[in-house]
């Protein structure tokens, strides 16, 4: 199934507001934002990506919309999926952007394969 063309184009625009530097991936049948070479935001489906800190992710938890990133049937610590209802108004989805990005400078790169 295809990602959510509307909100990567939201995305997209946020970041080029903010005069942020981003490469796109697409990636398990989704899109990434890559900024600074590491996975910053991105869609799955109809949901948004975020990588998040972990320090904080119970707190985000409580945000409407947001779950546990499952995609492995395994949670990953630092990544919440948030369905549409928690970022349909602009400005709930810019605090999401919001988060990844304050969180992307502390984040590790993937290992570059070879």
């Amino acid at each position: 199934m295809a990602y959510d063309k509307l909100l990567a184009d939201r995305i997209r625009q946020s970041l080029k507001d903010r005069k942020t530097a981003f490469n796109e991936k697409e990636m398990f049948g989704g899109i990434c934002f890559m900024v600074d070479d590491k996975m910053c935001i991105g869609i799955i489906k109809q949901e948004l990506m975020a990588r998040i800190d972990p320090q904080q992710e119970a707190d985000f938890l409580q945000e409407t919309g947001a779950q546990k990133m499952d995609f492995t049937k395994r949670p990953m610590k630092g990544y919440l999926s948030v369905t549409a209802e928690g970022i349909d108004m602009d400005e709930d989805l810019e605090k999401w952007i919001d988060r990844c990005l304050a969180f992307n400078p502390k984040a590790k790169s993937s290992k570059k394969r070879k």
